[in-house]
């Protein structure tokens, strides 16, 4: 992204976050729905597009609430919209949406394994986007780097290929934090090959036609606008030639 029309969107997002960040910061918790003791389901409703031929990708589509789909009716996440628009390519994919409410990337950290242990076989991609809750609560840039690179590490040695989805923090919360927060995902992307999708909520934060009456989370339209930037930077991570036998995809 040009540093100018990424001065634009951090504005915007600043803009937005400062309208909420007195609630976000009070009622953080209250978003949470989930407790890591406790199993929770790995995937909700199929989008309506019918599988087309060929092997099967899986994808593990693992974040927070911007992945699990709050606020939105079942078949309306973003595992949902990714899965609709890789079919209508003439990609059979299946997304498993492993999205939970109110997850740090310490909580995703506790649960990554126990997500990739029940899946059918190995996946051949994951969708990895946590760090929003890590934000809000103002935890550690340093601390959610380390959780970020052990979920990475875990992939690495399971030899599964990553998207990283991207956060960015509010200027309110300081050029030295934010500097510390926002080069997280770049960062890691380089060291460990990964595609990557700088910020999540490109194009959709600050524009109430695509946000929820919260103004953190994309409705149904904004979860597609997100969706039709990501769905591309997902085919190109595809590893080839990987299918449905359960073996894990080639290191990349």
């Amino acid at each position: 992204m040009k540093e100018g029309a990424l001065k634009i969107v951090r504005h915007r997002y600043a803009a937005a976050l400062l309208l909420v960040q007195p609630l976000l910061l009070v009622g953080c918790d209250s978003v949470s729905v989930t407790n890591t003791a406790v199993p929770v389901p790995l995937e909700n409703a199929v989008a309506e597009v019918p599988a087309p031929q060929g092997d099967e990708r899986l994808i593990l589509a693992f974040g927070d609430s911007l992945y699990a789909g709050y606020g939105l009716e079942r078949g309306e996440s973003l595992a949902d919209a990714v899965q609709a628009r890789l079919r209508t390519a003439g990609i059979n994919a299946h997304v498993v949406n492993a999205g939970v409410s109110g997850d740090t990337t310490a909580a995703g950290r506790q649960r990554l394994a126990f997500s990739l242990d029940n899946l059918a076989r190995t996946p051949d991609l994951v969708l990895l986007g946590l760090g929003g809750n890590d934000v809000l609560r103002q935890i550690s840039p340093e601390e959610t780097r380390a959780n970020m690179v052990a979920m990475l590490d875990e992939l690495k040695k399971r030899r599964v290929p990553v998207v990283l989805t991207g956060m960015q923090a509010p200027p309110n919360l300081g050029p030295e934090f934010g500097a510390r927060f926002n080069a997280i995902w770049a960062d890691l992307a380089r060291e460990y090959g990964t595609g990557l999708y700088p910020f999540i909520l490109d194009g959709v934060i600050g524009d109430p036609a695509l946000m929820l009456p919260d103004r953190v989370h994309p409705n149904a339209a904004g979860v597609g606008r997100i969706a039709d930037r990501l769905t591309p930077v997902v085919r190109e991570a595809l590893p080839k030639g990987s299918g449905p036998k359960g073996s894990a995809p080639e290191a990349r």
